[in-house]
Order: structure tokens, then C-alpha cells, then sequence
């Protein structure tokens, strides 16, 4: 009888409460952990036995993948004895000693820190103090703190010199979901390792066995449905299958999950895919209005829309991929056909459509409309060509006659003009060839494009035809830019007040040259400020821009510069003896404004006399220099 089933038994009978799923199958050794985190055992076995034990360990990875309990293993396997081993293993499948007490959490050696709520200084001074003295019974003292990412900086600073050299029996275990967070002076001390997310394959698995044990009668599509909402997470995916179990009385049935998660039916989404992909717009409606009345979340049809999409492109590369077992098999067969018969084009189109309409379906106030709308694109863009086959036939038109390249007596053109003796210029293969059209013939009954090109050398020359080409046009000059005023007074230029504001308020210059510009951002600027401005930048001065942001801080934003250089105005004011006089006798006055003031001249006066004197470098007040208070 295993660990797991003892417990059960013991709990039954001793009256002590239900435990969920989630507990009471948490992994007891290494052999559990081999679900999905094999990469991570294999180096801490070779680890273990080579005696190359590190004296810190970063665990991290998203919630639920096992990185608490990876920990409490961990401290197990450092405190493994017995009475044949008393030694550092992995092979713990005899309990030790101390095993159930550190997996119960209550060891005096192995002490848990929640970084969560023991953020500050004094808990870390704590700690500190408390490493100096040896373990009571146990071979390390080992610290497991959870969440070590939202320690305070002070915190962090503390520990940097203990967890460099710690005692030599003393081991640290950190575990956190914001890797990033954690100071890189931090992790530089630690041996790190990242827990991937469990596979839906896995998940199906563990949820099988698990099902089992517990003599629960479970179809293999609702375990799939659960695997793939806990989206990689072990604990989601447990707490998932125990609330299915509470809803069906005992028995996992799909149509019971698919209610319980707001679930579209995926065989119905192949179907709509299917309506999508012909074109075929009423039917796709109605099929999404169906499953609507059913119960299913707006949001939820597109997102599995999306993610059946997904799987057909897949497919189309890795035809092994449909041998998930978390795939139903309609989803596997259907995604086989479509993969053979729909372009990647068209699939790449349908997704990028699909991921826009579902941040738009989830913003909106009408789900169910947005979706549809949706719905109504994708079916449209059904019947549009492909870009590649737009861009060949353009080139046949371009070519003259729909694609034809017409030979030197060929006609181009419809007739009329000028005659028949019109004599007019074809351009193709880089070379320019007269050509003389022939007597106008009468025109078919249905509408043909037909190209003519009108020679350099006769501008006055009409082209014939119902489509002209149009003469190739100038190149834009390119406008210099060498500063972010110079962008926010092209912005104001070409009429655009939003993005001068924005480039005014939020942008800080780190390295500006032409064709690159790299930037910090402040505070609460938009995501989609830099695309924007490239695109801006590339339409105004007719180059190519790169915009990219930078982890150094920048010079301030337009807005935060002429702020300071107000203030220091202000305060160049202040010094001035005359204002100090004024401000001495007027109590209670103060300045609010300082401007300076340009001289009126006239425009003879202007050529001939010398620049108006201005504010100095130093920010003197001088002469012609306006005043508020």
C-alpha cells in the first residue's frame, strides 16, 4: 500500500475530513516528480552522487508545477538517513527518519518562510542569526522560502553575504514565479532550475492513475477538457478533476465539464472552423448561435476557434503532433483533412484575425455580437486571395492583356483615343520597346482591366485603358532628424497633435541617429507607442526607422525638460534684486511664470539689427525677460 492510499485509509477511518485531491496526491520522492520535470531529477541525481551539492537552489516556473514540493523533497533527500543509508540520495522510496516531518512541514531543521507576508530586513536579520547554530537532529538546517521575490531590497542586500558562504550546514531553497524580480546578484549564488509546465499529455496521465485509485469513473475527453484548462499546472489540473467529481456525483463525464468550465463542444468547433474556412457566413453564425444557447462563453468558442487552428497549422509540419492523447478523435481527423486542404496563408490569416477579435470580444460590452463580427471577418477573408497571389496578379496585369505578355503587333489597350495608328510605349524586362497598336476592336460584354503606360518622353499622352499607370512619383525628400523636438515639430508639421503629445510626454532619448532610435519610456505610456512612431517616422521622412526600448534610464521627456527649465527660471527669478525687492514688498507675492519676451521690429529693422537678446546659458534674467507673479 502506498503512502498516498494510507493516508486515504487512515483519514476514512479516523474521521479526520476529506482532503482534496490536490494534497493528498502531492509527490512524496523524485519518481513522482519525473512527470513532466525529468531535465531537473536527472541533474540532481548526478548531483547526489557525485557529492557536488550546491549550497542554494532558485526553483521556478508558473503556479502549480510542483515548486513547494520540489523543495520539501529536496530538504528530504539532504536529511535522507535510515538505518543502511545515512547519506545525501535520491532514492528515497523507504521513509527516513525525518521524512515525514519535513513533508508535513513541521521538522525543527527545516524551516518555511513565506517571502509573501516576512518581507522586511528583521526577518532576513533573523534568519542570519539563527545560521550560526547547528542543526538539533538533522544533517542541514535548511531554509525554504517561498515567493522570494517579493523580499524588499533591503532584504535581498542582507542575504547576499550569508548566501555566499553559509555555513557548511546550512542549505538554502528558493522557489518564485517572478524569476525576473529576483536581483541578478541573487541568482548569480544560486544553482537554478525551471520547471516547465506539465504537458496535457501527462496531465491526462496523472489524472488517469489518479481517477483510478480513487475509483472514479472518468471519460477520456473530460480528463482531456481539464488537462487543458489547467494549462500545465498539476494542482490546477487536481483541483479541476475534484470539483468535476463533486458536479457528476461520482462520475467525470464530458458534457458535465464541458457545463461546468463554460465549455464550447470541440466537435462543434471543427464544425464552425469548417464554416469559417469555406466562407460559408450564415452557417457559421447559426452554428455559433447555437452553441451560444448552450451555454457557451463568447470568448471561449474563439479562443478553442484559435487553438484548433493552431493545430491544424501544426499538423501541417508535424503530423506526429496529432497523436496527443489530451485530441479528441474528431479533432484529430478533422485537423488531418484541413491541414492537407488549407494553405498556411490562409491559416496565419485566420489567427492573426482570430487573436485582434478575441482581445476585441473580451473588451466589449456585447460579447456575442463582438464575436460574430468576428466570425463575419473570417468568413469574408475566406474568399480573399492570398497576398502572394494578389502580388502575381497584379504583375500579370502589369505585364499587359490579364497576364498575357503581348507580342509587338498585340493590342494593348481598348481602342479608341487617338485611332488606330497611336503609337504608344510597353515597358517589360527593364527594356522600353515601341509597340503600334492595330484598329480598335469592339469591346467584350464583360468589363477586361487592361494596362497602358504612358511614355517619359510624350507626357502629354493619355493612356488608353480602363486602369492608367500611373507615373512613378518622386522620391520624398528625407527630412533630418536630429533630436526628439525636431520629431514632436515634425509631428506638429504633418498635423498630428496626438502623437506630438505623446512624444512630448512619455518618450526619453537614449540614442538618436538616423534610421535608429532608442528610448526609455515614463510612466503610463501606451504599449503601442513605438510601433506608432516607426511607423510615423518611416511616412514623414521617408526612411526606414528602427525604435526600440532601452533598459538605460534616458534624458528626460520634452515635457520634464522645459519643467526644469522653468523651475530654474523661477529661481534665476528669485536671485534677481529687483524681484527680491518687489517680493520683500508685496508680502505674500510669489511668481508663477517666467517668460521671455521677443522684441517687436520691423521686418527691415530685423534684417539689419542683431538678434534679439535672449535668456543666457546660465539662466540669468536679463533684459526682455516677462515676469509673472
Amino acid at each position: 500500500m502506498s503512502d498516498s492510499e494510507r493516508q486515504a485509509k487512515d483519514a476514512a477511518s479516523t474521521g479526520t475530513g476529506y482532503r482534496v485531491l490536490a494534497r493528498k496526491y502531492r509527490p512524496k520522492d523524485f519518481t513522482d516528480l519525473m512527470v513532466g520535470q525529468e531535465p531537473m531529477v536527472r541533474t540532481l541525481t548526478n548531483a547526489f552522487e557525485t557529492g557536488r551539492i550546491a549550497q542554494a537552489y532558485m526553483l521556478t516556473g508558473v503556479r502549480g508545477v510542483g515548486k513547494t514540493t520540489t523543495a520539501r523533497i529536496l530538504a528530504r533527500a539532504l536529511n535522507y538517513k535510515t538505518a543502511a543509508v545515512d547519506r545525501p540520495t535520491i532514492d528515497l522510496r523507504e521513509p527516513g527518519e525525518h521524512c515525514q516531518a519535513i513533508m508535513e512541514g513541521r521538522h525543527v531543521d527545516v524551516i518555511e518562510m513565506d517571502a509573501a507576508s516576512h518581507t522586511g530586513i528583521d526577518d532576513i536579520r533573523e534568519i542570519i542569526e539563527q545560521v550560526r547554530y547547528r542543526p538539533v537532529s538533522a544533517r542541514y538546517k535548511v531554509y525554504i522560502i517561498d515567493e522570494v521575490h517579493m523580499l524588499s531590497t533591503a532584504a535581498f542586500n542582507g542575504l547576499l553575504k550569508t548566501l555566499e558562504e553559509p555555513p557548511e550546514h546550512v542549505k538554502f531553497i528558493f522557489a518564485t514565479t517572478e524569476i525576473r524580480k529576483v536581483p541578478i546578484t541573487v541568482l548569480s549564488r544560486c544553482q537554478r532550475f525551471d520547471l516547465r509546465r506539465i504537458s496535457a499529455s501527462d496531465l491526462v496521465g496523472l489524472f488517469t492513475t489518479i481517477a483510478g485509485k480513487e475509483d472514479i469513473e472518468a471519460e477520456p475527453e473530460a480528463l482531456a477538457m481539464i488537462a487543458r484548462a489547467a494549462e500545465g499546472s498539476a494542482r490546477d489540473g487536481l483541483s479541476l478533476l475534484d470539483q468535476a467529481i463533486a458536479h457528476g456525483s461520482g462520475f467525470v463525464a464530458a458534457d458535465a465539464v464541458r457545463a461546468m468550465l463554460g465549455l464550447a463542444d470541440r466537435a462543434r468547433i471543427v464544425d464552425l472552423f469548417g464554416h469559417v474556412v469555406k466562407g460559408d457566413v450564415s452557417a457559421a453564425l447559426a452554428e455559433f448561435n447555437s452553441q451560444y444557447e448552450a451555454g457557451a462563453n463568447p470568448v471561449v468558442v474563439l479562443t478553442d476557434l484559435a487553438d484548433f487552428t493552431h493545430l491544424v497549422t501544426r499538423l501541417k509540419y508535424v503530423p506526429d503532433a496529432a497523436d496527443d492523447p489530451s485530441l479528441s478523435e474528431i479533432e484529430r481527423t478533422k485537423a488531418a483533412e484541413f491541414a492537407q486542404g488549407v494553405a498556411v496563408t490562409a491559416l496565419s490569416r485566420i489567427w492573426q484575425m482570430l487573436l485582434k477579435g478575441i482581445t476585441e470580444t473580451e473588451n466589449a460590452s456585447r460579447t456575442a455580437g463582438a464575436a460574430e463580427m468576428v466570425l463575419i471577418r473570417l468568413a469574408h477573408a475566406a474568399h480573399l486571395p492570398a497576398p502572394e497571389d494578389a502580388a502575381r496578379r497584379l504583375a500579370e496585369f502589369a505585364d499587359g492583356n490579364g497576364g498575357s505578355r503581348p507580342s509587338p503587333s498585340a493590342p494593348i489597350g481598348n481602342g479608341g483615343g487617338n485611332g488606330g495608328g497611336a503609337a504608344v510605349s510597353y515597358q517589360g524586362n527593364a527594356m522600353a520597346r515601341a509597340v503600334e497598336t492595330p484598329a480598335p476592336r469592339p469591346m467584350p460584354s464583360a468589363p477586361v482591366a487592361m494596362l497602358r503606360a504612358v511614355p517619359n518622353t510624350q507626357p502629354d499622352t493619355q493612356a488608353i485603358g480602363r486602369i492608367e499607370q500611373k507615373p512613378a512619383e518622386a522620391p520624398k525628400p528625407l527630412v533630418p532628424v536630429n533630436s526628439m523636438a525636431d520629431i514632436a515639430e515634425l509631428a506638429s508639421q504633418k498635423r498630428d497633435p496626438k502623437m506630438k503629445a505623446l512624444v512630448r510626454t512619455f518618450v526619453r532619448p537614449v540614442r538618436l541617429e538616423p534610421g535608429r532610435l532608442d528610448v526609455s519610456l515614463a510612466q503610463g505610456a501606451p504599449g503601442t507607442l513605438l510601433n506608432e512612431l516607426a511607423v510615423k517616422l518611416k511616412e514623414w521622412t521617408g526612411i526606414h526607422w528602427i525604435v526600440s526600448l532601452s533598459r538605460e534610464e534616458g534624458q528626460p521627456t520634452l515635457v520634464e525638460a522645459e519643467a526644469s527649465a522653468q523651475k530654474q527660471r523661477v529661481a534665476d527669478a528669485r536671485q534677481d534684486p529687483d524681484v527680491a525687492a518687489i517680493l520683500a514688498q508685496f508680502p505674500g507675492a510669489k511668481i508663477i511664470d517666467v517668460r521671455v519676451r521677443a522684441p517687436e521690429t520691423d521686418d527691415e529693422e530685423e534684417a539689419a539689427a542683431p538678434p534679439a537678446v535672449a535668456e543666457s546659458v546660465d539662466g540669468d534674467i536679463l533684459p526682455g525677460d516677462d515676469i509673472e507673479f
